[in-house]
């Protein structure tokens, strides 16, 4: 498959509420419509997650990562500029995602991707994507498609068919920056 038949795939789920799991620019991510409420509690319910605990979104790029936020700290974009491996921020004060996203504390874990086939279906459809890792919660992250259990795979509406030899050996790091400009690292 190519890469436009897969964004086109995936879109077409997505748009009608579906999740879809896709390779990122770290692992193998369970994501849809980040707007999509009821499409998030797909994603909760499938890694048997609780709802307390957020999950990543991803943006492709400055006017997306507005489109999120209000606020946006001038060292977020610092950091984001001097990062040399995938780094997620957690913002404070999230606006236009579902919900069910946000965390406790009104906060959102956000990555901005070029990886292109996550960079592309963004472009398409206009809105950030739930990015979470393509396990049942509590459970190891898989490093390659092939680790992923088979009740993930069957419980997506679309598994996206690039990338499925490739193998990464971490996540992102997690920075928390708060409109205070605290910065903790949550994970390296």
């Amino acid at each position: 498959m190519d890469i436009n038949t897969e964004i086109h795939n995936a879109y077409e789920v997505i748009k009608n509420g579906g999740i879809i799991l896709y390779p990122t620019d770290t692992v193998w991510g369970i994501g849809c419509d980040a707007t999509n409420e009821e499409a998030v509690k797909k994603i909760y319910a499938l890694k048997k997650r609780e709802e307390s605990k957020s999950m990543i979104v991803l943006v492709n790029g400055e006017r997306m990562m507005h489109q999120v936020f209000n606020e946006i700290p001038e060292v977020a974009w610092q950091i984001l500029d001097f990062a040399e491996n995938p780094t997620t921020l957690i913002l404070d004060k999230p606006k236009n995602v579902a919900k069910n996203l946000i965390a406790e504390d009104n906060s959102l874990a956000v990555r901005m991707v070029n990886e292109p086939f996550c960079f592309k279906l963004m472009e398409r459809m206009k809105k950030p994507l739930v990015s979470t890792s393509a396990n049942i919660s509590g459970m190891f992250t898989p490093k390659s498609f092939k680790e992923i259990s088979p009740e993930i795979i069957k419980g997506v509406d679309y598994v996206v068919n690039l990338h499925h030899e490739k193998i990464c050996d971490k996540p992102s790091t997690i920075i928390k920056l708060t409109l205070d400009s605290q910065v903790k690292v949550i994970r390296k």
